[in-house]
């Protein structure tokens, strides 16, 4: 009986597998519409996508153009080809505005580009691209199913982005590059008043200003000093307990020590 059960299945996956070519070799585009459409029924995204990319040209203007844009852009999207899924979605939005499918659409095309967003550390053009397509869709349909979870997907690009400006701003105090990091930092505070790296930017504006002031030369030694004293009680009044508490007095006191040359 296992046998028969096996030789069954057999013969159904090898008609199944002959079906799929005969449809991709066939010239007839209804065959084709059928078979694309019974592939991503099935779930098999990457079998209908060839197909799909046979007829797509042929299909424009006909009634069942926008049934197949929506599975060639789904299909896309569900083998994670988040470009052309993108892509996609943006045409089908434009070419079938009173679509059902027309807000799905439009988020789904959003989201594709979100998921094209790299870590921190990369380059975050891809990231600014999504923010602006997400606030596109939040623009365009502010009463959406989909607006919570844009939302959620603004809040964690902008707090990539954030990130990405902290750290940058940071690397210039880790280079050495005191002037540049005490620029960038005073920036950062500025731009981004609620960053969760307030405590972190203080400190290092205020290591950068101190390591500026201690290796000066003796006629801009008492005003950086004095820059970097300001800078260290700005970091204690935004947090008294600050993590950073023992090493900024250890500094305070060398900052002292170094201004009672300059009271003689």
């Amino acid at each position: 009986m296992k046998k028969i059960i096996s030789l069954l299945l057999l013969i159904a996956v090898f008609s199944s597998c002959n079906e799929y070519q005969k449809a991709l070799k066939t010239e007839d585009v209804a065959v084709k519409f059928e078979m694309a459409t019974k592939l991503y029924d099935a779930g098999k995204y990457s079998k209908a996508i060839r197909i799909f990319e046979q007829i797509a040209p042929a299909y424009r203007g006909k009634p069942q153009a926008e049934k197949l844009f929506y599975m060639f852009s789904q299909s896309y999207y569900k083998t994670k080809q988040y470009y052309l899924a993108g892509y996609q979605f943006e045409s089908f939005v434009s070419g079938y505005p009173k679509s059902e499918k027309l807000q799905e659409a439009a988020y789904l095309g959003a989201k594709s580009y979100s998921m094209l967003s790299p870590v921190y550390s990369l380059d975050q053009t891809d990231t600014y691209k999504a923010l602006d397509k997400l606030q596109t869709f939040i623009d365009n349909y502010p009463n959406s199913q989909y607006l919570a979870e844009a939302n959620t997907a603004v809040k964690a690009l902008s707090d990539k982005i954030e990130k990405k400006v902290y750290e940058n701003a940071k690397g210039y105090n880790t280079i050495s590059d005191y002037k540049a990091a005490i620029v960038a930092l005073d920036n950062f505070i500025s731009d981004y008043p609620g960053t969760p790296y307030k405590e972190d930017a203080l400190f290092y504006k205020f290591d950068s200003a101190y390591q500026l002031g201690i290796n000066s030369v003796p006629a801009k030694m008492e005003e950086r000093l004095l820059v970097a004293k300001t800078a260290q009680s700005n970091l204690m009044k935004f947090n008294a307990e600050t993590k950073y508490k023992k090493v900024a007095n250890e500094m305070l006191v060398r900052i002292e020590k170094d201004l009672q040359k300059f009271t003689k």
